[in-house]
């Protein structure tokens, strides 16, 4: 019985606490039951118990993974199958590490190999990484601010750990002195978090408009009347701005040019970008002799506009990918799913750049998720985002992860989100040295193994009852 309770508990705590629009709150609560249990049955209950409660908690994704554009069926699949059995193998960990009287060690090796494990998807899978326990503190800046040190993945690990750290250190069989530390490790923790504050950042600011449609429409050709049509509807709306906007943004292949028909595009923007004095950004795709390129184009008031071309397009049929920075006026430029991946985001940050603007189109569902993700990067990185997504959520924040303003798209011809926007400071610890706390999971997970595997000595027996 109790390890149905346990199931059903984290369960439905990774229900409401994970996911596309999760309680941030629960997710720290989601792993305990099931860490908590996994002492006291044998083994295989132990792994079983975890998978489902990971498994049935995903269930409120399941049905975006299904009909998912971006994310082909097999992979979906293996994102909810294979994000199971990680859990599932982590609380196995736990447990035998708890069992043979390393309370402390069981607490960091369990999301260790959760979070290593991640760190190799994110290299390895082509539509990148999002949607994890990372994601779900995204709305709380004092434990993002980690994330310009140890990257996405010190979040990630930290979620994990305070509910492992409660489980080992209320773990059947442990003496005084081993059941302490992990307590004591748990509210050195808290306390940091609870005096770590994050005030906004002060400093230079951008005004900047993102506009996103109701209805999204793909790539629509400069060149017919349907193309015109939805470029006049731009301008116009455009032209309606507040006073003062410095940069505006339009969601991702919002327009389909080529080199006959991109001179109109430009032309069209740049006598809004000159009457109004900003900058316009807008996705296309560009067909030209190197190829078809999903790209931002950034189009200023005078001077020759600049093209960003996107790096990572997943398995878009007949598209190739980019492999340099663009800047205008040194503001960087992003396309949608480069995001998901860890460059170009930190080559931006190791240059310095403070903001970043980024066309998107999202999935509805997806929507708070993936702006969410691009907020981790701008974070990391040290840079403002400026995220303008067509079926999904355009979100403005600065580079310690405060949300200045964001909006649902639909219900309206256009969505208008604006806001100053602070220019980030770049150059953040993570942009400087990489991935380097992934690595460390992955010496504490190894640790973990290696302990957990070799037979246990006189003295760990007599620390257990």
């Amino acid at each position: 019985m109790k390890a149905i309770l346990a199931t059903v508990a984290s369960a439905v705590l990774f229900f409401f606490g994970t996911g596309l629009d999760p309680l941030p709150e629960l997710a720290w609560l989601a792993p305990l039951p099931v860490l908590l249990l996994a002492p006291r049955v044998r083994g295989a209950v132990a792994a079983v118990c975890a998978f489902v409660a990971y498994l049935a908690g995903s269930a409120g994704s399941w049905s975006y993974f299904w009909h998912s554009l971006s994310v082909p069926r097999p992979a979906a699949l293996g994102i909810l199958g294979g994000s199971a059995l990680l859990f599932a193998v982590s609380a196995l960990l736990f447990r035998l590490l708890v069992r043979r009287g390393h309370g402390l060690l069981a607490a960091l090796a369990a999301p260790a190999l959760w979070t290593v494990a991640l760190y190799v998807v994110s290299l390895l899978n082509p539509t990148g990484l999002m949607d994890t326990f990372m994601t779900t503190q995204a709305d709380r800046p004092s434990i993002m601010r980690l994330a310009a040190i140890t990257g996405g993945w010190g979040v990630e690990f930290l979620v994990l750990f305070v509910p492992a750290a409660v489980a080992a250190a209320l773990a059947p069989g442990l003496r005084g002195r081993t059941r302490l530390v992990p307590a004591v490790a748990l509210a050195a923790v808290a306390g940091g978090l609870a005096f770590w504050t994050t005030p906004p950042p002060t400093g230079p600011s951008t005004r900047v408009a993102l506009v996103a449609p109701g209805q999204s429409r793909w790539a629509a050709d400069v060149a017919t009347p349907e193309g015109q049509a939805l470029l006049r509807s731009y301008v116009d709306r455009i032209g309606r701005l507040p006073d003062g906007v410095q940069a505006v943004v339009l969601p991702e292949a919002v327009f389909a040019v080529d080199q006959t028909s991109r001179p109109r595009l430009v032309e069209a923007f740049t006598e809004v970008a000159r009457t109004r004095n900003l900058d316009v950004v807008t996705g296309v795709v560009d067909t030209t002799p190197d190829g078809r390129f999903n790209a931002a184009l950034a189009i200023p008031p005078t001077g020759a506009p600049v093209e960003y071309r996107k790096w990572h397009t997943g398995d878009s049929p007949g598209m190739a990918s980019g492999t340099r920075l663009a800047h205008l006026a040194g503001i960087g430029l992003m396309v949608c799913m480069d995001v998901n991946f860890a460059d170009p985001s930190s080559e931006y940050g190791e240059a310095g750049t403070g903001l970043v603007l980024i066309p998107a189109s999202d999935e509805d569902a997806d929507g708070w998720a993936h702006s969410r993700t691009a907020l981790i990067r701008g974070v990391e990185n040290g840079f403002s985002v400026a995220w303008s997504a067509a079926r999904g959520t355009p979100m403005l924040a600065d580079a310690r992860g405060h949300v200045l303003a964001d909006a649902r798209t639909g219900g309206g011809p256009f969505t208008v989100v604006v806001a100053d926007v602070p220019i980030g400071p770049g150059k953040t610890p993570y942009a400087r040295f990489g991935d380097w706390f992934a690595w460390l999971c992955g010496l504490v997970a190894l640790a973990g193994i290696a302990t957990a595997a070799r037979k246990p000595s006189h003295a760990e027996s007599l620390d257990v009852a």
